[in-house]
């Protein structure tokens, strides 16, 4: 955390967005050392505003409380994918989690933001699906991106969406 502070005071950041590796391994999955780095940044550079990308900590709800009573200004969980690739995607995680991690962080006033790649063995219908799940859990930024394979031991593109279909996405999006 204090690193991480002296980096963002020195480089005078507007916006920060921290995210780390998962940290099962910890009881909280990490959420003390979220906080603490959040509250030091605030305390090395006041004027930027910081957005945190965190894990689901494995269905711990008082984790995430430790991350939100630091006040971050965007909470950021990445959904990844649409719920029949989840346990392909993401073995650990669970799609409901997720939902109501981000529901539970807006329910407390947050900005809330989530993320899913496209090409990765979903259909567009369950794309639009996500998207409706999201938009129940009022999360305010989603982003969608073409999934990319980094080394041929990760899972295969299995199509390349169009920016056509991306335009498509966002038009359905911004209805919602």
């Amino acid at each position: 955390p204090r690193r991480v502070a002296e980096a963002v005071g020195k480089m005078h950041l507007k916006h920060v967005v921290m995210t780390s590796v998962n940290r099962d391994e910890l009881s909280d999955g990490g959420a003390a050392i979220w906080a603490e780095t959040i509250v030091r940044v605030r305390e090395a550079s006041p004027g930027t505003t910081i957005e945190v990308l965190i894990p689901d900590f494995c269905g711990k709800w008082d984790a995430l409380q430790k991350v939100l009573d630091a006040h971050p200004e965007i909470l950021n969980h990445n959904m990844e994918t649409v719920a029949s690739q989840y346990k392909r995607v993401r073995p650990q995680a669970k799609y409901s989690r997720s939902l109501e991690l981000l529901k539970r962080a807006k329910e407390q006033g947050f900005v809330t933001k989530t993320g899913i790649m496209v090409g990765i063995g979903e259909s567009d219908a369950e794309v639009i699906t996500t998207m409706q799940d999201i938009r129940v859990a009022e999360v305010d930024i989603l982003t969608i991106g073409q999934y990319l394979q980094p080394t041929r031991e990760h899972l295969p593109i299995d199509r390349w969406v169009t920016p056509e279909q991306f335009s498509e996405f966002k038009r359905r999006g911004l209805e919602m």
